[in-house]
Formats: C-alpha cells, sequence, structure tokens
C-alpha cells in the first residue's frame, strides 16, 4: 500500500517545490550570490542564468549597478566583500588557486537601498570573471569586459600595480563596443548612459604622484608631428574613452597585507590600518557617485532592466566580436570584407563587356547596398569615419579593376567583329560574279551585328575604324565592279557564241552573241571613255539587268554558279548524245537544217 502511494506523494512534492520556486524568493535567501550570466559549454558566448534574473526581477525600484572588472586573481571578488562587508564564507566566492573562481558574471541577490537625489535606488554589486585567464579566448573576455560595460552605473576598473596600454586598449573596446551593440539593437547611435568610471590602482607607494594624475597622463594623447602610424592608433585608442572619460575618477588602495592567501581569515584589525582607512574612504566615493541606470533616458525597474539584459546579450551573441587588439577597425574589417563581397557580387552578376553607362549605374546601386550594411553592422563612434573611407578606397579599387577589365572585354570582343567583317569585306571583294547588291547585304550585315554586339569603352574607337574600313571597301568594290562586270559580259557573250554555233546551234543566238561582243569590243571603246561608259543610261540598264540574274534573296548565282554550269553541261551532253537519238536527226531548232543532203556540193561553212 505504501509503494503504491509513493509515487503520488513525490509528484506532489515536486510540484509544491516547483510553485515555491516559482514565487518570490525568501529575503534570507538572497543573501547571496548569484550568477546571471554564464558562459556556454564551448566558453565562447554567454547565456542568461534565470536563478539570479529572478532575484532582479522582484526590485520594484530603480536600480543602479556597482560592477568591478579587472584580470583575473586581481581581489576583485574580495573588494566586493569589503565594500559589502562581508565575509569570504558568506559573500562572493574568493578563489586562490589559478584558475578563476568567478565564472561568468554574479551579482549580490539583496541590493543595498540607497538615497540618491531624494529617489530610493537599489544598488546591486556585480562580480565578473577576471579575463586573461587560462583556458579561454579573448573573444570571451570582450563580451564579458563589454556586457559588464553596459550594465553598470559605476565600474570600477580595479588594476594592481599601475594603468598599462593593454588595460586602455581593453576598456576603450568594451566601451565603444557595448555603445555599438546596444546601439544597433535599438537602431539609435547612443542607447545608454555611459558608466561613471573608478581608475581603482591597488598599490602601496606612487613615487610622488597621486594616482589621478597617473591616470591622467596615461589617458592623454600623445604628440604626433611626424604622422606615425602606431602613435595614431594609440591616440585613437584614448580618444575612444572620451565617452566616459570625463565621468572618471581614480583612486588608490593599498595592500591589506602581505599574506594575500589568509585575507579570509583575518579580520580588520589584523588588516593594514591605512587599507581600512581607504577602503571606507573608497565606499564614501562610491556612495557619492552612485546613480541609477539610466537607458533612453529613463530609469529601470527589476523587470526593465532583465530585459534590457536579455536584449544585449542578444546583441552579443550575435555579434563577431574581435579576439585580438582593441581597435575598432579590427572588428569593422570583416564588416569591411562582407560589404565588400556585397558589392563584388552584384558587379560579378554582370557578362562583360557593358555600356559604360550601365557598368555605372550598377555600380552606384552596388556601392550603396555596401553602404547600408555597413551602416547597419559597423560600429564604434570615433572609428567609424575612417572605416567608411576605407570601405570608399577599397570599393574604388574594386570598381577600377572592373572598369580594366570592362575595357579589356570590350576591346576583344569589337575586335572579333571588327575582323570578322573586314574578313567578310575580303571575301565579297574577290566575288566570282561581281554583285552589288550581294556587297550591300553584306555591308549592311556587317556594320548591323557590329554595332549590336560590340558595346563597352572600346566601342567608339572601334565604330571609327570600322566606319574607316567599309568605306574603304566599298570604294574598293565599286571601282573593280564596273572592270569585272565588263569582263564577265565580254566572257558570256563569247560562250552565247559558242553556244549558238556548235551546241544549241540557233542562228539568232549567235548572231546576238556577236552583236553583244562587237559592241562591247569596238563601239564602247571607240565613242566611249571608262568613265562615261560607267555613267551612260545604257550601261545602268545592263548593270540593273546583270543585278537581277546574279543575286537575289531567293537566289545567289555566285554561289551555285559551278553547280548550276554542271548541271547545264549535264543536260546539254545528255540533250545532244541521247534526246536527239530518239527523236531522229530532226533539230529543235532547225535553223542549219541539212538540206545540202541532197547535194554534192559541200558546205563552205
Amino acid at each position: 500500500m505504501g509503494r503504491r502511494w509513493a509515487p503520488g506523494i513525490c509528484a506532489v512534492a515536486l510540484l509544491w517545490l516547483a510553485a515555491a520556486a516559482a514565487g518570490d524568493p525568501d529575503p534570507d535567501e538572497l543573501e547571496r550570490a548569484f550568477p546571471i550570466v554564464e558562459p556556454d559549454y564551448g566558453h565562447t558566448k554567454l547565456r542568461l542564468s534565470e536563478q539570479g534574473l529572478e532575484a532582479i526581477r522582484r526590485i520594484e525600484n530603480p536600480i543602479a549597478i556597482v560592477g568591478v572588472i579587472g584580470p583575473y586573481r586581481s581581489g576583485k571578488s574580495f573588494l566586493l566583500n569589503q565594500l559589502l562587508s562581508l565575509s569570504c564564507d558568506k559573500g562572493f566566492g574568493v578563489g586562490h588557486m589559478r584558475d578563476t573562481k568567478t565564472k561568468g558574471i554574479w551579482i549580490w541577490g539583496k541590493p543595498v537601498e540607497m538615497d540618491v537625489d531624494g529617489t530610493k535606488v537599489s544598488v546591486l554589486y556585480l562580480d565578473t570573471e577576471g579575463f586573461e585567464s587560462v583556458g579561454k579566448s579573448n573573444v570571451y573576455d570582450d563580451r564579458i569586459f563589454a556586457l559588464a560595460t553596459v550594465l553598470s552605473s559605476v565600474l570600477i576598473y580595479n588594476l594592481p600595480e599601475t594603468v598599462r596600454e593593454a588595460d586602455i586598449s581593453r576598456l576603450s573596446f568594451a566601451v565603444e563596443i557595448a555603445e555599438e551593440f546596444y546601439g544597433r539593437h535599438q537602431g539609435e547611435e547612443i542607447a545608454f548612459e555611459p558608466a561613471k568610471l573608478l581608475w581603482l590602482i591597488q598599490r602601496d607607494f606612487l613615487q610622488g604622484k597621486s594616482v589621478q594624475q597617473m591616470v591622467n597622463e596615461a589617458l592623454q594623447r600623445v604628440p604626433n608631428d611626424n604622422g606615425n602610424k602606431y602613435i595614431d592608433e594609440v591616440n585613437q585608442i584614448r580618444d575612444s574613452l572620451a565617452i566616459m572619460g570625463n565621468n572618471s575618477t581614480a583612486f588608490s588602495l593599498p595592500q591589506p597585507h602581505l599574506q594575500r592567501t589568509k585575507l579570509c581569515d583575518m579580520e580588520d584589525k589584523e588588516l593594514e590600518p591605512l587599507y581600512v582607512t581607504r577602503r571606507e574612504q573608497l565606499k564614501q566615493v562610491v556612495g557619492s557617485i552612485i546613480k541609477p541606470k539610466f537607458v533612453q533616458g529613463k530609469t529601470l525597474n527589476g523587470k526593465e532592466f532583465v530585459s534590457f539584459l536579455q536584449q544585449i546579450l542578444e546583441a552579443l551573441n550575435k555579434g563577431e566580436i574581435p579576439s585580438t587588439g582593441s581597435l575598432v577597425e579590427i572588428f569593422n574589417k570583416a564588416i569591411l570584407e562582407r560589404c565588400l563581397k556585397v558589392y563584388k557580387e552584384k558587379l560579378e552578376g554582370l557578362r562583360l563587356p557593358v555600356p559604360v553607362e550601365k557598368l555605372q549605374q550598377i555600380h552606384e546601386v552596388a556601392n550603396g547596398e555596401a553602404k547600408l550594411l555597413f551602416d547597419k553592422q559597423h560600429f564604434g563612434k570615433h572609428h567609424a569615419v575612417q572605416s567608411i573611407l576605407k570601405l570608399e578606397d577599397e570599393i574604388t579599387k574594386v570598381y577600377k579593376n572592373f572598369l580594366l577589365a570592362n575595357e579589356y572585354q570590350s576591346s576583344k570582343l569589337c575586335e572579333a567583329r571588327f575582323s570578322e567583317c573586314e574578313d567578310q569585306m575580303d571575301h565579297l571583294q574577290v566575288l566570282k560574279l561581281p554583285s552589288m547588291a550581294k556587297f550591300n547585304a553584306g555591308f549592311f550585315y556587317c556594320n548591323r551585328t557590329f554595332v549590336m554586339e560590340c558595346v563597352g569603352p572600346a566601342k567608339e574607337r572601334y565604330d571609327h575604324r570600322m566606319s574607316k574600313m567599309l568605306l574603304k571597301s566599298r570604294a574598293l568594290f565599286i571601282k573593280e565592279y564596273n572592270n569585272k562586270l565588263f569582263n564577265w559580259l565580254v566572257t558570256f557573250a563569247l560562250v552565247m557564241v559558242v553556244l549558238g554555233r556548235f551546241v544549241i546551234k540557233f542562228f539568232l543566238l549567235e548572231i546576238a552573241a556577236w552583236v553583244m561582243f562587237i559592241f562591247l569590243e569596238t563601239y564602247t571603246r571607240m565613242f566611249w571613255s571608262a568613265e562615261s561608259l560607267y555613267y551612260n543610261p545604257a550601261w545602268h540598264i545592263i548593270v540593273s539587268s546583270w543585278e537581277t540574274i546574279v543575286y537575289s534573296p531567293l537566289l545567289d548565282l555566285d554561289r551555285w554558279a559551278i553547280p548550276i554550269a554542271l548541271l547545264l553541261l549535264f543536260w546539254l551532253f545528255y540533250w545532244r548524245c541521247f534526246a536527239r537519238r530518239k527523236r531522229g536527226s530532226r533539230s529543235v531548232l532547225p535553223l542549219y537544217k541539212n538540206s545540202h543532203k541532197n547535194s554534192s556540193r559541200p558546205r563552205s561553212d
């Protein structure tokens, strides 16, 4: 019986526990650290932890965040415990091993209630995973750094000994990328109020300089009269800190004790008195600069802050954050390559050669798309102008390469069409049967084909060459045309004489052929000059008749002259040898009928 009820009792217990977990947490349970952001399995991206988010959602007052960032094993968790007046066993976990103790981002569950300018504010203290630890990529550190920078109202940069160039670079990168990601998500350039930056330098002596002087000197622009590229990059990093520069302050904190591994076991009376004094002063400084977190000009309660965190984390995980250096150009380099790829793909879709106007039009469209993509994905106010100039320079280089390629392809194509037309004109010059109509047909077809197919920047140059070549070919053809036609007519007359005399034996055909031959060889030479012959109306009638016979859209006699001549010879041979035998000796044209057979008188012809 008991075994039968056991599953039901367990189910009821689980439901009760789930309902209890869904309700408001017990205030005593909030006095501990909660993770709000954790690393994924690959330790490259971040994911939310509902356990800590529930502790934040319950807050109804405006929220302020005091975040601590810095290298791993620099005492961030111990510092937060000191600010909250908590011991190590009750506060944030403190580790002394080589691997970092804090993973991701943690908050202290119970907020500290403060009155800021007459407004009740709930202050949450935020601990971050230290950067430069073993087994992590710079990409992960950048995400942690950027997220802490965006979330915090007061950002404590915990640094041992001094301010290094790498520390400045990392903070610059975090500030710019955090600003850009939230601005990009909201579609605005700046969407959140920057945090108050507190440089906390942990060292015992400063060699005559205050910590504020040391920080100010580290952030000053370096003169660069010689235009050194490296110095320009360093100054760009310092310029990028302008967003927080007016809101920053510096504070020094001596070492609490020489035996750092035993700090959690010591009470205040065992610590260095100067450290205790400076620690209390640090609490006052932090309390004096705390303000609620402003986003889009308004404060955030617990639920709004969680929503804000979700938006930022989503943007951070989607973004391609660089893993080397702090310069914005390093991140924008990938964006530039992607924009150039979009530009190239647009132009590579063209089948070269194309008219210059069309290439210019496609260039403008592709250029606009590439810049629009860059505007959507780039980040960083201070270096965006340089990146845009670099993008324009790269696009100009690619466009020039396409112009050269288009010029080459255009010249190649136009040269091929020009050579084809030149060969065709040369072929028309040596027609077996000269025909002006055929020449003109080839002339216009060649010219039309060239005009349609020769495109691109070389077209104008080849148009001029084409016009000269065609005019020269036409002049040469006309010059030779009349001479060839005259010779062909003389040859035609002689052929007709032979046919009329020996083959067909048609006396009238023979007489007409002799008249034609005598006219061409004697009368034209005696009474007409070579030039006047070709301008005589009678010659025009002869030319028109010749053109009608030699060439028409249906029959090109120049192409079919030999086959037709062979067929005629075959027909004549057949008629001469076989058809006459079947019909007897009677001639079809009996002009030369053998009436003299009965006479013994021989023929004199």
